[in-house]
């Protein structure tokens, strides 16, 4: 695989070349700063870029914006832990950028070993991901065999298989969202076609640091009719507002003086990524009717939530997965569908009209 890194910093250059070196499979070139991560874009023709955010010359937004013009790819954002750095880092994927990896604080060997296994595998998974524009449409993508690039279509839209039977919005019912790789911009294309009067709490356990949760909640509130807040603390769920679960921390579902209460817990140990959708499913099922629940697969790597999701499908619930056609990683919903937990597939832009069908019926 092709990997091209762009950093001021040439001990972090440095640090980098050897840290994917060391992990075989990688032929790496680098640029100095946003100037030249345009130009190599060009000539190295990368499968996928690293992109610091802070450089002179040009800097990381700017050479993203240029780089999805001329040569769209696969590009992870290396990001600060700082509530500056999430607003950036989400203006980038606004841009058209894969994923990010929030870079750790103190001193830079020691951070990179902190964040090895995350980088290398969001970087292997970003080679598979598909690339948009800033205006949300799939660019063209492609596969590299031999050295060549063979162009290839985005892959047709799988059926749907949605029931057109409205659910009962007037029992207390929750919708719940899990979501990884791609999913910041994902949430932006469904949450904002929700009505004001949406009937159900919605709780979004989206793979994100601690410290950029609050930025993302208050980014989707600016965006949504909904009330958008950050669940930092024991909140009763309420309808006509979208849930944030607190990054870095795990959320379930429990209740409180007599009312359904989403709460904020350390990180469970077992569980690979935080805030995790398996815990977050399981815990709904435990305290609401299957009939209660819809569970929405998006975009991400891997197979968080999928058994969850699965149960509540089993159960009597409702399930969607995201479409291999409109996700920029098809490993969460495809874990879903290969379980058979999902009763619906359909792409992102179909989604919130589905949820508005079964809860909203005559709007």
């Amino acid at each position: 695989m092709k990997l091209l890194i762009v950093d001021d910093s040439a001990l972090m250059r440095k640090q980098l070349g050897e840290l994917f070196e060391q992990a075989g499979g990688f032929a790496v070139a680098f640029a100095r700063n946003g100037r030249e991560a345009v130009s190599m874009n060009l000539e190295f023709a990368p499968d996928v870029v690293t992109l610091d955010i802070n450089m002179p010359e040009l800097d990381g937004l700017s050479a993203l914006a240029e780089m999805m013009l001329q040569r769209p790819v696969p590009v992870i954002m290396l990001s600060s832990l700082t509530a500056q750095g999430a607003l950036a880092t989400f203006e980038a994927l606004a841009l058209g950028a894969v994923d990010y990896v929030a870079k750790p604080g103190g001193t830079i060997s020691l951070g990179i070993d902190a964040l090895r296994a995350e980088l290398v595998a969001k970087v292997r998974g970003a080679a598979k991901a598909k690339v948009r524009g800033p205006d949300g449409a799939p660019t063209a993508t492609s596969t590299r065999t031999a050295g060549r690039t063979v162009a290839r279509p985005a892959e047709p839209a799988e059926p749907a298989c949605a029931s057109t039977v409205p659910l009962d919005a007037r029992q207390p019912g929750v919708v719940v969202i899990g979501v990884s790789t791609g999913g910041p911009r994902t949430l932006e294309r469904i949450l904002p076609q929700l009505p004001a009067h949406f009937p159900w709490p919605v709780v979004v356990a989206q793979h994100m640091p601690t410290s950029f949760t609050a930025p993302f909640a208050e980014r989707l509130g600016r965006l949504c009719a909904l009330r958008v807040v950050e669940a930092a603390q024991p909140m009763p769920l309420a309808a006509g507002t979208v849930y944030v679960c607190k990054g870095g921390a795990d959320s379930i579902f429990t209740t409180r003086n007599g009312r359904p209460t989403l709460v904020s817990r350390p990180p469970d140990a077992t569980q690979l990524w935080h805030p995790s959708v398996s815990l977050l499913g399981a815990s709904a099922l435990q305290l609401y009717a299957p009939q209660a629940i819809v569970g929405v697969m998006l975009t991400g790597m891997g197979s968080d939530g999928a058994e969850a999701f699965a149960d509540i499908r089993q159960a009597g619930g409702r399930t969607i997965a995201e479409s291999e056609q409109s996700a920029v990683v098809f490993g969460m919903p495809a874990e879903l569908i290969r379980r058979g937990g999902a009763s619906s597939v359909l792409p992102a832009d179909r989604i919130a009209g589905q949820l508005i069908q079964w809860l909203c019926p005559l709007t």
